[in-house]
């Protein structure tokens, strides 16, 4: 009969020989996940490496693209601005880059930038609405001239007044604004915080420009549609107005989006959505040009909206 002594050794044991098994599976069964791990980051990084170096490559044609474009916007526009003359809006979100690339190129298609007027954030904000609208609508519009009656949003009503102002009509036959009547509705919007400008006096223009950002945020509400309304409103006088903006312009509540969304706007609005490339600043100058020669507003560039990448030739 077995003894209670030796039953408990063999418990022991077995027990003993369990605890070995299960420590050692469980080594190997880790060393095997840790093996396979290992392998799959392996794989994973030389995946990543060779998206790296595609992603590079892409950079640098795309750099090199941009390089030739720079290189050839001298005789790709040459004299598609002559003896013209564009007024330059920018947004409180817009790039100097752009603002100083669009300069030099309209200066190499031979025509003139009359001044820079930047709209304030305060231009763009709802809760400024009443009081724009109370400074549009004051004795600073100049005499012999009215602003629309079909259009009364902030945007549309300060874009019809700067539009008298700042842009030379078609027709002849229309008296000009003088200096003193331009310089009094500029003076009016910059003192209460609506627009910006620099010391020198700014002229009248046959085209107005309004560069913008990209994409804008969730908590943007209305900005886009005001700035989309604004260049409508310029539309009507001078001989064109277009709306450039950068990458991801096209989308959401960006006044490039609004514009090419609403049949009433992009039929006398021309806009960009790559303006952050040289060829969107090639274009936006073309457009111009398009605007000048009697040519139809267009949606150009690579984003949602667009008609076209650029000005058909």
């Amino acid at each position: 009969m077995i003894s209670l002594r030796s039953h408990a050794i063999s418990l022991a044991a077995v027990f003993l020989a369990l605890a070995i098994g299960i420590a050692l599976g469980s080594g190997l069964l880790s060393n095997t996940v840790l093996s396979g791990l290992r392998d799959d980051k392996a794989q994973m990084q030389t995946e990543i490496d060779s998206l790296t170096e595609d992603r590079n490559a892409l950079n640098e044609k795309l750099s090199a693209a941009g390089d030739f474009d720079a290189q050839m916007a001298p005789r790709i526009l040459r004299g598609s601005l002559a003896d013209k003359s564009v007024v330059l809006f920018r947004t409180p979100d817009a790039d100097d880059d752009d603002i100083d690339a669009l300069s030099r190129l309209v200066s190499e298609a031979g025509g003139t930038v009359t001044g820079t007027v930047g709209l304030t954030q305060e231009f763009v904000d709802a809760n400024s609405a009443e009081k724009l609208l109370s400074v549009v609508n004051s004795p600073i519009v100049p005499a012999g001239t009215q602003l629309s009656t079909t259009t009364v949003d902030q945007g549309s009503q300060a874009g019809d007044l700067l539009g008298i102002a700042l842009l030379i009509d078609r027709d002849p036959k229309r008296p000009p604004v003088n200096d003193d009547q331009r310089d009094t509705v500029l003076t009016a919007l910059r003192d209460t915080g609506f627009i910006t400008y620099g010391a020198e006096r700014i002229g009248a223009a046959d085209t107005a420009l309004i560069v913008t950002g990209g994409a804008l945020g969730d908590d943007a509400g209305n900005q886009g549609a005001t700035v989309a309304r604004f260049a409508a409103g310029l539309a009507p006088h001078g001989s064109g107005v277009v709306l450039a903006g950068r990458d991801g312009a096209a989308s959401g509540t960006s006044a490039v989006a609004v514009t090419r969304s609403d049949k009433a706007l992009n039929s006398t609005v021309s806009t960009v959505d790559d303006v952050d490339r040289e060829s969107g600043r090639i274009t936006t100058v073309l457009a111009l040009s398009a605007l000048i020669n009697n040519g139809k507003p267009g949606q150009y560039g690579t984003g949602q909206g667009a008609s076209a990448v650029t000005v058909p030739q």
